[in-house]
C-alpha cells in the first residue's frame, strides 16, 4: 500500500540529525522585552474579556487608521480568528475564492463553515485578475494571502487596489490574511481596507511567539465583529490573559527589532535562492514571508525520501494546490540551510 502523505507526520518533527524545512515556525528570539510580563503572572489567571483585553486591542487600534479598539477581536492565533469569521459568514452557505497555492488550511476550514472553496489562478504566484474577476462573480468571500505561504510572494499594489474595489462595489467580503506583513522584502507592506474588508493577524510569526497563540481580526462591519464574539463565547471564550499582555509589550517593542529580523530573513532568502538555482531547480523567488516553492520531479517520493533517508523535512506541494512543487521554509539558521540544500543536492545526485 502506498504511504499516504499528510503535514501531521512532521508538524513538531525535529531535533537531531533532520533539518527541517517543515513548519513555518520562526527561529528568532521573541523581544526580550516580553518576558518581564512573566514578573506579574498572578494578574492573568482569570477569566479574560472575550473580544481580549483592552489594552492590547487599544494598542491595535493604533496600527491600523480609522478603527477603535471595538473593532478588534483577540483569539487563539489567527486560525481561530479565520475559522470563527468563516463560520459567521458561513450561515446559509455559499462559496469562497481563494487563490492558488493556498495555505492548505485553507479548504478544510471554509468546508467545516459550511462553504464552497473555489479557486483563482496564479501567474507566476501572482493573482491573475482576469480570472478572479470571471470567478468572484458569484462568491460571498475572497481570501487573500500576501505575502503569501506557501510561495513567499506578494501581490502587486495595482492588483490589491483593484480587487479592494471590486470587493466593495459588490459587498463581497475580503478576508486578508497578513500574518507576514511585517516581513516583505520588496517594499512596505498595502493595508487593504474598507467597510467590506476583515484583517487577520498574529504576533506568532512577527514577533516569534507561535506557541502563545495570539492573533487577532480587525473589521470596521460590526455585525462581524458582534457574531463572531457570541460564537466565542460559547467555544473558547477568552483567549489565554497572559499570552495578550505578552503581545501588548511586544507592540512597543523598538521598529529596530523587526528592522533586524527582516535583514536576517532576507540574508537566508537568498542563501537558499542561490542553493536552489545553482541546483537547477525552478521557483518563483520569494518577496516576503519565508518560504520558496521549487519544481521536482516526482514531489511525493522527493518528500518521503528526502525523510527517510537523508532526514530532510520539506512538504508536498499538493497540500497547497501546487502539484509538481516542494516547499521548504527557510526559517532555519543558516549553517542548517546550507546543510540541508547539500542533502537535498545529494537526494537530485546533482
Amino acid at each position: 500500500m502506498e504511504k499516504e502523505l499528510n503535514p501531521s507526520m512532521f508538524i513538531g518533527v525535529g531535533g537531531g540529525e533532520i533539518i527541517s524545512f517543515g513548519a513555518g515556525q520562526p527561529d528568532l528570539p521573541p523581544p526580550k522585552e516580553i518576558y518581564d510580563v512573566l514578573h506579574n503572572a498572578h494578574n492573568n489567571f482569570r477569566y479574560g474579556l472575550i473580544q481580549g483585553n483592552e489594552n492590547l486591542r487599544a494598542a491595535l487600534s493604533k496600527q491600523y487608521p480609522g478603527s477603535d479598539k471595538d473593532d478588534f477581536i483577540i483569539t487563539n492565533g489567527a486560525s481561530e480568528a479565520l475559522d470563527l469569521v468563516l463560520r459567521v459568514i458561513g450561515k446559509g452557505g455559499g462559496k469562497v475564492l481563494l487563490h492558488k497555492p493556498y495555505y492548505y488550511s485553507y479548504p478544510p476550514l471554509v468546508r467545516a463553515a459550511g462553504l464552497e472553496p473555489v479557486y483563482t489562478e496564479t501567474i507566476n504566484g501572482k493573482i491573475d485578475l482576469a480570472d478572479f474577476k470571471e470567478k468572484i462573480k458569484d462568491c460571498k468571500a475572497f481570501l487573500i494571502n500576501s505575502p503569501s505561504n506557501p510561495t513567499g510572494r506578494i501581490q502587486d499594489v495595482e492588483t490589491l487596489k483593484e480587487i479592494e474595489r471590486i470587493t466593495k462595489e459588490r459587498e463581497i467580503i475580503l478576508i486578508s490574511d497578513e500574518v507576514y506583513k511585517d516581513m516583505i522584502y520588496e517594499r512596505e507592506n498595502y493595508l487593504l481596507s474598507g467597510p467590506q474588508v476583515v484583517t487577520i493577524n498574529s504576533f506568532s510569526k512577527t514577533f516569534a511567539m507561535c506557541g502563545f497563540r495570539v492573533g487577532y481580526l480587525y473589521s470596521n462591519d460590526k455585525s462581524i465583529v458582534k457574531n463572531v464574539i457570541d460564537l466565542k463565547t460559547h467555544t473558547s471564550m477568552n483567549t489565554n490573559t497572559l499570552a495578550q499582555e505578552m503581545a501588548y509589550v511586544a507592540t512597543t517593542v523598538p521598529k529596530e527589532y523587526l528592522e533586524k529580523g527582516l535583514k536576517i530573513w532576507k540574508e537566508r532568502r537568498d542563501l537558499i535562492c542561490k542553493g536552489l538555482k545553482d541546483m537547477g531547480l525552478d521557483f518563483w523567488k520569494p518577496e516576503g514571508a519565508f518560504y520558496v516553492l521549487p519544481k521536482v520531479d516526482n514531489p511525493k517520493k522527493a518528500v518521503l525520501e528526502l525523510f527517510e533517508k537523508h532526514k530532510v523535512i520539506t512538504y508536498l506541494g499538493d497540500w497547497f494546490g501546487a502539484p509538481g512543487r516542494i516547499r521548504l521554509s527557510y526559517a532555519l539558521d543558516k549553517e542548517k540551510i546550507e546543510e540541508g540544500l547539500k542533502r537535498i543536492k545529494e537526494y537530485l545526485g546533482k
